[in-house]
């Protein structure tokens, strides 16, 4: 239920001082238009390798919330796309959510998205409460990866995540342990939205993830030891 511009207007502008930053709006979202076919992940994933593929070479992938979600499957689909994966405030599986309070179609706060909805859809206002629905059966059924699929990701990853995301930190640790040499970041005292309340902070982690020299080396290592 958001746009590229969500990630481009908090971390795109300090990741654009080192890196050539694209982004697009996937179908049913900001200036994309829909179609008549159900939200899914999976068509989420196919959309982003369409992208990449496009740009003839591979790509670090940064995805945030469902962006980050459908960036764990395409990676998983075609990992010959994909250099580096950022995972942020990502869910695996559908059961790994916090209870989240519901958007009701009659309240304030949904006519609000409505209104930013229309201003940049092609299909202006008339499919704002059927893309609503699309992408709340999409979030009930899915994702539905498990760990053993976790351990195929074949690309070094970083899971970040807030102290008060709507994953529980189980499932984030459960994230980052079934990756293959995986990093973990969760920044404190933030919440979902953690690109906007620690921007320069998270951009500076994201950098330093996608510039470091690999495999990790650090004084004391145990599950990366374990992993050796």
């Amino acid at each position: 239920m958001s746009t590229s511009s969500s990630l481009l207007h908090s971390i795109g502008p300090r990741l654009q001082r080192h890196f050539k930053v694209g982004a697009f709006d996937r179908r049913g979202h900001g200036r994309t238009a829909d179609s008549d076919a159900p939200f899914s992940y999976e068509a989420m994933a196919e959309e982003i390798s369409a992208f990449v593929a496009l740009l003839g070479r591979p790509c670090h992938l940064v995805g945030h919330s469902d962006g980050a979600n459908a960036a764990l499957i395409a990676t998983l689909q075609r990992p010959d796309l994909v250099k580096r994966l950022v995972l942020i405030g990502a869910n695996y599986h559908v059961n790994g959510l916090m209870p989240l309070p519901p958007l009701e179609e009659d309240s304030l706060a949904f006519q609000a998205w409505v209104d930013r909805y229309a201003a940049m859809s092609p299909d202006g206002s008339s499919r704002a409460h059927l893309e609503f629905r699309k992408t709340v059966t999409m979030q009930a059924t899915g994702p539905t990866l498990t760990t053993n699929d976790l351990a195929r990701v074949a690309v070094p990853t970083l899971v970040m995540a807030g102290d008060d995301d709507v994953a529980t930190l189980a499932h984030t640790a459960s994230l980052y342990e079934s990756i293959p040499d995986a990093q973990l970041c969760i920044v404190p005292g933030t919440s979902h939205s953690l690109l906007k309340e620690r921007t320069k902070e998270c951009a500076r982690t994201i950098r330093r993830f996608l510039t470091s020299d690999l495999p990790v080396e650090t004084r004391l290592p145990l599950r990366r030891a374990r992993e050796s």
